[in-house]
């Protein structure tokens, strides 16, 4: 019987053995799977997949039924793998099983882009890994397994932990390819001494060849072995229809080899063995570089891993257990001893702690905390023993949040890099048409066919776009490390360049341009009996910096006042709470609530006023401080002499707003600003032409920030502004604003010149290339050059730190 192919996965068998159809004749079926995909794909209208992978084979399609997708709805694989999008749907990240050409990546997302519930599905094809974002309220994420499944593709989630196995073992197999490459170079070079020498002093013939037989042995190594990863880049590049990087280096050494094969089997001219060898080694002790880089940046992640424990000690009914990092719930009561590390986020339930934050916050200083305070995952208890209150899980910790913004951040690619890469595809066409113009040029000129075949050549390795690609990603690589070190996090690399072209900066006043820890300066009528209560109770029930500050005033200077339950509590943005207790009627906020309900408010001050009042008549008012925040004025200068203009934002009256302006040398400042109104006013600058960046801490800021082009947010602030924001200061210092902006400005500026250090080398070296004035080695070695002078310079970032 004849050999025929399955007509869905290419794979051969006798005809005897085939699934065939009475209805179709010429399709046959090594399985029910393979023909049940087939018509799938066919009913779907998708059956030009099998035109796109040409002559390629595939896997057979997984036995659905032989697995089980359950898990992947179970709380647990939610917890840890599934997070939630802004617009509220489901995201993961899985890797596709099976995928090997970009037919398979378009087959992937074309049958989930066509599935019900499904949002978005985009492949990583150098990767296989898929970012699917989903709508859990109409289908699950067991269903949309199911579905990959069901067209001969398998899927798990990705594990962040492997990333650093695989980094490791790519860096080590790039160095043993380049120390094969190396060794090989060196002794060609130590044979070459031999051969030039020849060409002044006398060879013979013989010797000659013996010298071109040992430059062949070491060169075949090197090429076949250490360039291995420039084939398979080329391979997959073209398979792609992208000419790229690893097709100029494949191309111009294997052209070198095969002239120099052909003089040592006798053909007539010179052989170029040692510039195969120097032309690979070169490339690659670029490429190690590169690959040095992306290690260097997941041992940054590495380094913040580490600052966690795998277990923790928790207190149950009076019992001490150890459990798992994972077992932990919110609610669990742990106990960590001197010199331990919180394993979660919670809150503090001793009277008094002291804790080392200097790895999440970069603050040497041991910070002291209270019943109350929070307790970061990471940070070390460097007092006593303690025990506080789980109050989120691993998952949601902020280290792990830490974690998972770096690796986003330096996944990310600025717009710029975009650009690069874009640039180098078109870069890589032009570069071979140039290089075969040249040697039809030389040869159709002199007749010499040797010498316009090494012209060609040269002009592919010398003008390798090496130091283009390598222009942008190195200096956001060092850029975002660098920032990370200094506890500010860039939830992608894109940011750097918006940073840096950036003309406005708005800030929220509390807690951002001062300490939000106000305190009562002056008192303004009496609380009685009666009333301090009612007082007492509204106030507690807002976390709102003043509410605090009056709660903490009253708790000084009175005997702890009687809760009680209020009725109708209802928060008015940005003027204060509303509420009613036995019929009466309670306000309490700024000046401008109590106007806005007809009461007569005579007070003239520069201070935050807080007002309260009982059916309709005004009780007591106070007059809060807030101190200004260290290095204020700093910033406010720096942002000046950058030529950023610095805006405050403030929900409070005017005067306090200018009062606090003025101290810091803002020049521009909006008062009594709700949430929406911040919100309106970025939206404004923006459509006026400004790139804005907004800094907040609060709920009230969450809005504007989503609004602006880059938003930071302060790491002691809310979780909806961390949510919300795209770079989070986690010292919770101004200093950290300063240095978001000058490593930004830096990276972006170190960015430029590599860019120009790429063009310009390549405006000398090709028309001195295309003039014959170099050879495939000097070819090589200055290609390599640019490359490390592009690196080197992208060291150069941190010089001033």
């Amino acid at each position: 019987m004849p050999i025929v192919k399955c007509t869905h996965c290419q794979l051969e068998f006798d005809e005897s053995v085939m699934i065939t159809e009475k209805d179709n004749p010429d399709v046959y079926f090594c399985c029910n799977g393979c023909q049940g995909v087939y018509h799938l794909l066919k009913d779907d209208g998708l059956d030009s997949f099998y035109e796109k992978i040409g002559n390629n084979t595939i896997a057979p399609p997984i036995a659905s039924s032989k697995q089980d997708s359950s898990n992947f709805d179970m709380e647990s694989f939610k917890q840890r793998y599934i997070k939630k999008t802004r617009d509220g749907f489901s995201q993961v990240d899985l890797v596709i099983e099976g995928i090997h050409c970009a037919a398979c990546v378009w087959l992937n997302e074309k049958i989930l882009d066509d599935t019900d519930g499904v949002v978005e599905a985009n492949i990583n094809f150098t990767n296989n890994k898929a970012k699917i974002v989903w709508d859990e309220d109409t289908i699950k994420l067991s269903q949309i397994i199911d579905k990959i499944r069901s067209i001969g593709y398998n899927a798990y989630p990705y594990d962040r932990s492997q990333e650093d196995i695989k980094a490791t073992a790519k860096k080590r197999d790039y160095f043993i390819r380049m120390a094969v490459a190396i060794f090989a170079s060196m002794n060609i070079m130590m044979i070459d001494v031999a051969k030039y020498a020849g060409f002044f002093m006398g060879m013979k013939p013989e010797t000659l060849h013996l010298v071109h037989i040992a430059e062949f042995i070491f060169a075949t190594p090197v090429l076949f072995y250490s360039g291995w990863i420039f084939f398979r880049g080329a391979y997959y590049g073209l398979k792609n229809r992208i000419i790229n990087m690893d097709l100029l280096v494949s191309s111009g050494a294997t052209l070198t080899y095969i002239y120099s094969i052909y003089v040592l089997l006798g053909g007539v001219g010179h052989s170029y063995f040692d510039s195969v060898a120097m032309i690979i080694t070169f490339v690659l002790v670029g490429k190690y570089l590169e690959v040095i880089g992306k290690k260097s940046a997941v041992d940054v992640m590495d380094k913040i891993k580490s600052q966690v424990p795998l277990e923790a000690t928790i207190v149950e009914d009076g019992v001490k257990k150890v459990v798992s990092l994972d077992k932990i719930e919110v609610g669990d009561i742990i106990e960590v001893k001197v010199g331990e590390k919180a394993t979660v986020d919670g809150e503090l339930i001793v009277d008094e702690a002291t804790f080392d934050e200097s790895s999440m916050t970069g603050e040497s200083l041991p910070v002291e905390k209270y019943r109350g305070d929070k307790i970061y995952s990471g940070t070390i208890n460097a007092g006593g023993v303690i025990r506080y209150k789980a109050t989120k899980n691993y998952a949601n910790s902020t280290l792990n949040g830490v974690v998972s913004l770096l690796e986003d951040a330096l996944n990310s690619k600025p717009k710029i890099e975009e650009k690069a890469n874009e640039i180098s595809k078109y870069f890589s066409i032009t570069i071979l048409t140039l290089a075969l113009l040249s040697f039809l040029g030389w040869y159709l000129y002199n007749g010499d066919f040797e010498n316009a075949l090494i012209i060609g050549i040269s002009v592919i390795v010398i003008a390798c776009p090496c130091a283009l690609a390598l222009a942008t990603p190195i200096a956001s690589l060092i850029g975002v490390s660098w920032a990370a070190n200094k506890g500010i996090l860039f939830k992608e690399a894109k940011f750097i360049e918006t940073f840096a072209e950036a003309d406005s900066v708005v800030l929220d006043k509390t807690g951002t341009v001062t300490n939000g820890k106000l305190s009562v300066k002056n008192v303004r009528g009496s609380i009685d009996e009666d009333s301090l209560p009612l007082l007492y109770s509204l106030v507690d029930s807002s976390t709102h910096p003043v509410s605090k500050a009056i709660k903490k005033y009253l708790l000084d200077n009175y005997e702890k006042p009687n809760y009680i339950e209020l009725e109708n509590i209802k928060q008015v943005h940005a003027k204060g709470l509303e509420a009613t207790y036995q019929g009466k009627r309670l306000l309490g906020g700024n000046i401008q609530l109590l106007k806005d309900n007809g009461i007569v408010v005579d007070i003239d001050t520069e201070y935050t006023i807080y007002t309260f009042a009982i059916d309709d008549k005004l009780i007591v008012s106070f007059e809060l401080e807030d101190a200004l925040k260290s290095h204020s004025r700093e910033l406010i200068e720096y942002f000046k002499s950058i030529g950023v203009e610095p805006i405050m934002a403030t929900g409070d009256h005017e005067r306090v707003a200018k009062r606090v302006a003025k101290e810091v040398g803002i020049d521009s400042y909006k008062s009594q600003m709700s949430p929406i109104d911040k919100a309106k006013f970025v939206e404004s600058l923006r459509d006026s032409g400004k790139i804005v960046v907004m800094v907040g801490d609060g709920i009230n800021d969450a809005l504007a920030l989503s609004k602006a082009d880059v938003s930071i947010a302060m790491g002691g602030g809310a979780d909806v502004a961390l949510a919300m924001s795209d770079v989070v200061i986690l010292n919770n210092s101004l200093l950290g604003i300063k240095d978001s902006f000058r490593i930004s400005r830096r990276t972006y500026k170190f960015i430029k010149q590599n860019l120009l250090i790429s063009l310009i080398y390549n405006i000398i070296t090709i028309p001195i290339a295309i003039a014959g004035y170099v050879i495939p080695l000097v070819a090589a070695l200055s290609m390599s050059l640019s490359s490390l002078l592009v690196v080197g310079n992208s060291m150069r970032i941190k010089e001033k730190d």
